[in-house]
């Protein structure tokens, strides 16, 4: 009788008791791991994290938009200063007509993205539901593919790994899933630009060519007729490359001058225009005095500050009546009396516009515990965990003692300042959310050995 005893000796030696796989089975583990492989090596590219990040902003767009008439789709999303402006330009009569009146000439905004707007006036009708779509997929493709610039000037400052994290937080952030539908305005574009901005700084730390500036320079230039506000890290994003190369700084002086120059040539047709219209130097736009005030007058809380808004009709009238130039005088004259006369609500005002820049309301714990609605808590909730990996992020990139510290962390210090003076919303925070982004994922990853990250 045959017994396992006997089974082991007689195959002693041979290959029989080896488990046996069918042919297929080595192909089938092979193929497998070569999908999983190019699966995470697409996970690392940028340009696969954009086209994610470009389907869920059209995704929020297709769905908020089936909730919505098409006939509120068509006008309202216009009804704002940048929509009027565009379509006095679309119709050939200028940059002017601030509230679809004949005010007559504005440099109340910047003119690159009005000018965006009224080419798609022209190409798809004024106030129309294809040039609602087509306005919002400029900002969703802005907003996405900022992911572009944010990953390889991550990649430069903390490495591969970082920089694909940060790639895939901007992807899902949800101001930038929201915001191209809910504006619009400069602001995605601007999103774009603050990104480029970054990634062009860290790269000129090793490119000492005058062509290499003289680009840089015209990238400022258009970046600061589409927002101005972002020329608020200029002065920190040009020193650090002036102190980057402190061996040789006469050279350094001299290439900056040439991004200066190279700037100043892009923006000097706008100011010179506006100096001819309005009689004065407005180097790039002229409503900071209305934004001033709009944030510092007598109603000053949130819930009453909606009657001071531009487009209500005493402040279109009052406008009207007085001009941009003098409207602009009296609002700046009344604001500073109000802070004048006002100086602890006036701190009190500023400490809560740093509190609302960063988690969306002055009263973040009270809002939350009060609200029914999940959307709101989330975005509460998502603001708060942004801003505690932001801050350690700064702290991390400190301690590893890297020398792009100041270019990334000018972006959360220095932007909003202006915002903290007079009013401000997640809306005017959000061009610097890139880099938020790149933030929280450092808190989260770290920095790569510096070799690996400043030689790519």
């Amino acid at each position: 009788m045959y017994s396992i005893a006997e089974g082991s000796d007689k195959h002693a030696g041979t290959d029989v008791a080896k488990p046996e796989f069918p042919d297929w089975t080595g192909s089938a583990v092979f193929f497998l791991l070569r999908m999983g492989k190019k699966i995470f090596d697409s996970a690392k590219s940028p340009w696969m994290i954009a086209a994610v990040a470009l389907a869920l902003r059209v995704a929020y767009v297709a769905y908020m938009a089936h909730l919505i008439p098409t006939a509120v789709l068509a006008a309202v999303p216009f009804q704002n200063e940048v929509g009027n402006v565009a379509a006095a330009l679309a119709h050939g009569d200028g940059f002017c007509c601030l509230f679809r009146q004949p005010t007559g000439p504005t440099a109340w905004l910047s003119p690159v993205y009005p000018l965006l707007v009224a080419a798609i006036f022209k190409c798809f009708g004024t106030f129309t539901l294809p040039s609602f779509y087509a306005a919002v997929s400029l900002n969703c493709l802005s907003s996405a593919f900022a992911t572009v610039p944010l990953f390889y000037a991550a990649k430069r400052i903390a490495g591969s790994a970082t920089a694909a994290l940060a790639g895939w937080i901007w992807a899902i952030f949800p101001a930038g899933i929201m915001l191209p539908f809910e504006w619009i305005w400069d602001t995605s574009l601007s999103v774009l630009l603050a990104a480029a901005l970054l990634w062009a700084t860290v790269k000129l730390k090793s490119d000492p060519r005058w062509r290499a500036y003289g680009w840089y320079g015209l990238l400022w230039g258009v970046s600061l007729l589409t927002n101005p506000t972002l020329g608020a890290v200029l002065p920190f994003l040009l020193g650090w490359l002036i102190y980057q190369r402190r061996g040789n700084f006469p050279q350094q002086i001299r290439l900056a001058g040439v991004a200066l120059g190279a700037a100043f040539l892009v923006c000097a047709p706008w100011t010179i225009r506006n100096a001819v219209q309005f009689h004065r130097l407005i180097p790039l736009r002229s409503n900071f005095p209305y934004e001033f005030w709009s944030g510092n007058n007598e109603i000053f809380d949130q819930s009453s500050r909606e009657v001071n808004r531009i487009t209500r009709y005493e402040q279109v009238h009052l406008y009207t009546e007085l001009g941009e130039n003098e409207f602009l005088r009296e609002k700046m004259q009344n604001a500073l009396q109000f802070v004048h006369a006002h100086p602890a609500l006036y701190t009190r005002l500023f400490a809560q516009r740093i509190v609302a820049t960063w988690l969306g309301t002055a009263s973040p714990i009270e809002d939350f515990q009060r609200t029914d609605s999940l959307l709101v808590r989330f975005l509460l909730g998502w603001n708060a965990f942004a801003l505690v990996g932001m801050v350690v992020g700064m702290v991390r990139l400190y301690g590893a003692g890297r020398p792009y510290f100041l270019p990334v962390t000018a972006y959360p210090l220095f932007f909003p300042l202006a915002f903290y003076i007079a009013h401000t919303t997640l809306r005017h925070r959000h061009p610097g959310d890139p880099i938020v982004a790149l933030l929280i994922a450092i808190a989260v990853a770290g920095v790569a050995a510096r070799e690996e990250a400043e030689l790519v």
